[in-house]
């Protein structure tokens, strides 16, 4: 028995929202100009290669508008359905509410934009699309901010704006208890368009420099959410990528140091130019532990970025982490890691040194204050709390890693230190990303290869540049 057919009130509901659907005429040059605006944030969320479901698809005006060509639609209105076929010929659409979802399938990404404000029973539909998900899926959707409820009520008086017969009142905190609800797990949430009409050109300026500045006046509120992932940990094998340059002393340390994780553990140093004899002392390591599995490499290039993925390039495990050979990060705790991230807890788990008290000389004030500072704009940059976005362990499962190369276009190589690449291709994909709290220790042995206000200015102009390309689109 269907959600509908049991609660007559919801499928009176229904009947109503069908009724009025179907008498909606062609969008006004308004309505048009915000769809456009609405489908350029969803190209930014939704990667091509997806494949694609909304709800509530309505003409099929989104669809149309984004590069994936695995697209289905529902809609409870069979004219605009019969409309969608025509503008999405490639695409698969069906006369169906959200409540009674039958389709047989998994999506990769489900939309649902300017949809919930119709909806009937929002908590049934958000647990219903469990069905039509896999664990890797993400919802994707977009509400409009109740703040503008009075200027909508004005457009739509001068015929600018279409408002529907039914509207529900929801705000953001709403939209996310329903996820809560119905086990879908908030990634991150942003508002955008502040200037919805077009206004010659000044509403790309608007939208996209001041939106970010004034998020509590946009129209649209974006949230991205995944279900929430069972608790078992799963037994994967585990690859721990250790770039090292001028570390010979530290080299042993970490092979005894870092504990064996999941099915199987590989090391894989990488040297990096070094003006010591790290490169001999990971040679002799390498043979004075024949049963581990430790492989050995020579960055081709310099700086920890281009070492870190030429360590990713030859891994072999499921897992896939980071330790600086210089061992401040105790190897001791990377099993928290693992368990964040085979868990469910994390798609990215991210080191914190920010939290725990740290030793005396592992860290200078000066130092302290940028990585705070650093930590607080990446919050608001990516949307997702970080605290601390220098800690050089960082942790991922290599299939994300390949989707992050695959899209790494978006960004360019831009980054020496490899930090910032995972970590802005992390938040492109809508990985859940999660602070790790370690316990920061002294170097042991040589100095730190970090310069302090060459490479903080270095990590300024990479946020400015990431920011044109996360919040500033």
């Amino acid at each position: 028995m269907s959600a509908s057919s049991s609660n007559p009130i919801l499928s009176e509901h229904l009947t109503q929202v069908a009724a009025t659907s179907s008498q909606r005429g062609v969008p006004s040059w308004a309505a048009r100009s915000y769809g456009r605006m609405l489908a350029h944030y969803y190209r930014l969320l939704v990667p091509e290669t997806a494949s694609v479901l909304e709800i509530g698809c309505g003409a099929g005006d989104l669809l149309a508008q984004l590069p994936n060509r695995d697209v289905e639609g529902l809609d409870l209105s069979a004219s605009l359905v019969e409309q969608a076929r025509a503008a999405v010929p490639h695409g698969r659409f069906h006369v169906q509410a959200g409540e009674c979802l039958t389709l047989d399938r998994k999506f990769d990404v489900i939309i649902l934009s300017d949809t919930l404000n119709l909806v009937g029973d929002v908590q049934e539909v958000f647990s219903r699309l469990h069905s039509v998900s896999h664990p890797r899926t993400r919802l994707i959707l977009n509400f409009q901010n109740q703040l503008w409820r009075p200027l909508l009520g004005i457009a739509s008086f001068l015929g600018l704006h279409r408002a529907p017969a039914v509207n529900n009142w929801l705000s953001r905190r709403d939209v996310i208890n329903l996820c809560q609800l119905a086990d879908w797990e908030v990634i991150c949430h942003r508002t955008t368009i502040l200037c919805p009409l077009p206004l010659l050109g000044l509403e790309r300026l608007i939208n996209r420099y001041l939106s970010p500045l004034l998020q509590i006046f946009g129209l649209a509120i974006f949230i991205v959410a995944r279900p929430r992932p069972a608790r078992a940990g799963h037994t994967e094998s585990v690859s721990v990528v250790i770039p090292a340059r001028n570390e010979a002393g530290n080299i042993e340390a970490a092979v005894q140091r870092t504990p064996r994780m999941g099915a199987r553990t590989e090391l894989i140093f990488v040297e990096g130019n070094s003006t010591d004899h790290t490169w001999r002392e990971i040679q002799r390591v390498q043979a004075a532990y024949p049963q581990l599995e430790i492989r050995i490499l020579q960055q081709p290039g310099r700086g920890k970025g281009d070492a870190v993925r030429a360590g990713f390039a030859v891994a072999t495990g499921e897992i896939l982490m980071i330790l600086d050979a210089d061992l401040t990060m105790p190897p001791e705790e990377l099993p928290k890691f693992y368990a964040a991230v085979t868990q469910g807890h994390a798609e990215f788990a991210n080191g914190c040194r920010l939290v725990y008290p740290m030793e005396k000389k592992a860290m200078q004030f000066l130092n302290m204050c940028a990585n705070k500072t650093f930590g607080l704009l990446f919050t608001w940059m990516l949307g997702q709390p970080l605290k601390d976005t220098l800690c050089g362990t960082k942790v991922l499962r290599r299939t994300d890693y390949e989707t992050i190369v695959a899209n790494r276009a978006y960004f360019g190589d831009f980054d020496p230190f490899g930090d910032f690449d995972l970590l802005f291709g992390a938040s492109r994909l809508n990985l859940r990303i999660a602070d790790i709290p370690i316990r920061y220790r002294e170097r042991t042995y040589g100095t730190t290869n970090i310069q302090r206000w060459k490479h903080g200015w270095l990590l300024l102009c990479m946020l400015v540049f990431a920011a044109r390309k996360i919040r500033f689109v």
